[in-house]
Order: C-alpha cells, then structure tokens, then sequence
C-alpha cells in the first residue's frame, strides 16, 4: 500500500498581522460610512449599502462593528479627534492679541463646522435618534472640550457659563449657515459681530475698539 503523506497546513499568520488587516478593513468601512452619510445624511446610513460600499455582505459588516450604533460611535470618535487636531492646529495664533485671537478662532471653529456638515451635527447635534456616544468615545469628546476650554482661558475667558454661551452662539450662526445659505456667507459675515457682542460682554477689556470687525482682524 502507498503510502500517504499528509499535506502540512499552511501556518497560520501572526496574530498582529491578522489584527492589522482587521483595522484596515475597519478604517475601510469607518471611510464608505462617511462617504455614505455625507451623501444621504446620517439617519440614511444602511447596512446594506455600506456592505456593497467595501465589497462585502452587510452580515460580515457586523463582525466587524456589532451595530449601525457603533459605527456612529467610531464616527463620533474619529469626528472628535478631528476637532482636536483642529485645535492643535490654531496653536500658533499665541503671538495675536487676546480679542484678535478669539476672532480667529471664532472664524476657524465657523469653518471647522461648516466644511462638514453631517460631522457638525454628529458632534453638536442629537440627529440620530437614541444614539449615545459610548463611554470611551464621550471621553475624547469631553477631553478636547477640555482644550477648548484652555484656548478660551488662554484669552482670558475661565467662566464655564461664559464659555457655554460662546459656544451656542458659534453653533447656532453654523447651523443657520448650514440649512438656511450653505453655498454664501449669509452667517459667516456675522462671526465678527458676534465676537463684538461676546467681548462686551465676557470681557470688555479685551475688546480693542479701534480695530475694524472684519475677517482681515483675524
């Protein structure tokens, strides 16, 4: 009788090699998610459609990410860490006067905002229904805003209300902008303005009134 030589199985690959094509795929789908939503808002994200986008049935998508939830929560994440590379980003405006700082902050956080739409409501707005960031990723929101915050005290503004009310004012010139003259500068031709109002009111010592409130301050 011949005898029969088994066949040795090929080895299988390491196990960080494994996990690096596991993250890739993930960034893959995290990307098809974005290009998606952008194009049909963030209720409309469909599995199945996301499936199709990365070559893949939407079953095997949820191996990858449990539920449409946790894909919205890797968004947020990723969104969040986007914000903080922003702010990274404005750090050399150190040298401006602190008025002229929070203008070009202001302007900078308008379009931070309004280049990306559907991230800006991801991130500032409760737009898809009985979603909640998960613990993990509501921490990295929580710690930029943390940086945030230090950019306002950087320009004298400590004042937690203070800076909420900052925010909601810059926020809300963004979503007029976004729903009411997305392709103008209806809104954005008020940023200036606003942070004439906010400086008046936050901090009057700051407010230089010989400069001109234009975006050229900035």
């Amino acid at each position: 009788m011949a005898t029969v030589h088994a066949i040795p199985a090929a080895p299988a690959p390491p196990r960080g090699r494994r996990e690096a094509q596991r993250d890739r795929t993930r960034v893959e789908i995290l990307s098809a998610a974005w290009v998606l939503v952008r194009a049909q808002g963030l209720a409309g994200l469909s599995m199945r459609d996301l499936g199709e986008a990365v070559g893949m049935r939407a079953q095997s998508v949820y191996s990858y990410y449990p539920s449409k939830d946790a894909i919205y929560d890797a968004m947020f994440r990723q969104g969040y860490e986007e914000f903080d590379a922003w702010i990274a980003a404005g750090a050399d405006t150190a040298a401006l006067a602190p008025a002229a700082r929070f203008r070009h902050m202001a302007h900078r956080f308008f379009d931070f905002c309004t280049t990306d739409p559907v991230r800006y409501m991801l991130l500032f707005q409760r737009t898809i229904p009985g979603f909640e960031p998960s613990p993990g990723s509501y921490a990295v929101a929580l710690t930029v805003l943390d940086e945030l915050a230090d950019e306002f005290a950087a320009i004298g503004v400590t004042d937690p209300a203070a800076i909420d009310l900052a925010i909601a004012v810059f926020t809300g010139l963004t979503s007029q902008q976004i729903a009411n003259d997305p392709e103008r500068d209806r809104w954005e031709r008020l940023v200036d303005r606003a942070v004439s109002m906010l400086l008046v009111d936050l901090a009057p010592h700051l407010l230089d009134r010989t400069t001109p409130a234009t975006r050229g301050t900035t």
